[in-house]
């Protein structure tokens, strides 16, 4: 869709490469790591996951914006169909804008929302020459300029789940189990999970001191950035891995649970960020699809003695789990509770809750 009252805007690469597109979102310059997603739907979803702080997102699925965006309906504390209270990309590139959105939930168009939340996005970008540069040259910087340029910045260097983290301790539910979880940037349908079961949910920030809190399970949850930013919370998850509590870690609290017990961390060429990555759980040879949102991964072959790979991801052999050998302790690099979907590995909420259970008796 092409039109005279779109303005101009460039796509400028780290290797110079530069794409001229349409705006449709916030007329601003902006600049950060771009990477792509795969998924077919769920831009709302992904525009506001913490996870996607400081980055560009290219969408590969070439039409977007035909659903619009839900309204901002509270449920539980939370917007009850979003993954926080706002944008956390930087900003969007796309193949094809829908101006005209159709859906029961729709309350306003894909473009009037990344305006109000001052996020710039174009679209007459050729996602797929995109997608095939960043896929050979790997993830790289990027930004989006109008009239005026700026100079790239890499949010890499910075200590992004400290950005997006609540400050203060929040409780949600009155259920009889007791879950303390770790916000390093957690995506809102992971507390709606948690609250499909019979708990309380203590949330708090990522540096927090829980020594003193009362808990029968630990979740640490996804976030932004390299996890080697995040000294604090390994720290204390040190601590707790001393103990035979309960523990669950999803993405970046994967991540953190592995540093804590002495395993590396690298960061992937291009991230896995789609709606359809293949999984093997190890010992079972059950595969699965899962929805996935990273930079970093475990170095599987620094995995400690006590400990093994859980799942592994079929596309290219990267861990994406791990297990303890004797305590009750599990994480995953995929999102068990994906929205909008799939949902095939939610039962391990159930099978966190159960393990709960199991260490109060």
């Amino acid at each position: 869709m092409k039109s005279t009252h779109y303005r101009s805007a460039k796509l400028i690469l780290e290797d110079g490469t530069t794409f001229v597109g349409q705006s449709f979102g916030y007329e601003g310059a902006v600049t950060g790591e771009i990477v792509f997603n795969t998924a077919m739907t769920g831009y709302p979803e992904s525009l506001t996951d913490p996870s996607y702080c400081g980055q560009i997102i290219v969408l590969t699925y070439p039409s977007i914006g035909n659903y619009g965006v839900p309204s901002k309906e509270v449920e539980d504390g939370m917007h009850r169909f979003f993954e926080s209270e706002r944008i956390h990309a930087s900003g969007l590139i796309i193949s094809d804008y829908s101006e005209k959105y159709n859906h029961w939930n729709a309350s306003q168009s894909l473009g009037s929302w990344l305006k109000e939340e001052k996020v710039p996005g174009l679209f007459g970008i050729d996602t797929r020459m995109l997608t095939k540069i960043i896929r050979e040259k790997g993830t790289m910087l990027a930004k989006i300029i109008f009239d005026e340029d700026i100079p790239f910045d890499n949010p890499d260097l910075k200590n992004l789940v400290a950005l997006v983290s609540h400050k203060e301790k929040v409780v949600y539910g009155s259920g009889k189990n007791r879950i303390l979880l770790i916000d390093c940037g957690v995506k809102s349908n992971i507390i709606r999970f948690l609250l499909r079961y019979d708990t309380t949910v203590i949330r708090v920030p990522w540096d927090y001191d829980y020594s003193g809190e009362n808990y029968d399970g630990l979740f640490i949850s996804n976030g932004p950035g390299d996890p080697l930013h995040c000294r604090k919370t390994i720290e204390n998850l040190q601590k707790s891995l001393d103990e035979d509590k309960p523990v669950f870690g999803i993405c970046l609290g994967h991540q953190l649970v592995a540093l804590a017990s002495g395993a590396d961390t690298y960061k992937l060429k291009f991230g896995h960020r789609s709606h359809n990555q293949p999984v093997i759980e190890n010992g079972t040879n059950k595969a699965w699809l899962t929805s996935q949102n990273h930079g970093y991964a475990v170095k599987t072959e620094t995995i400690g003695k006590d400990w093994r790979p859980y799942f592994t991801n079929l596309n290219d052999g990267s861990n994406e789990g791990l297990i303890h050998k004797s305590k009750p302790v599990f994480t995953t690099q995929f999102h068990p509770e994906a929205s909008s979907g799939p949902t095939d590995t939610a039962f391990l909420f159930g099978k966190f809750i159960k393990a709960i259970e199991t260490w109060k008796k």
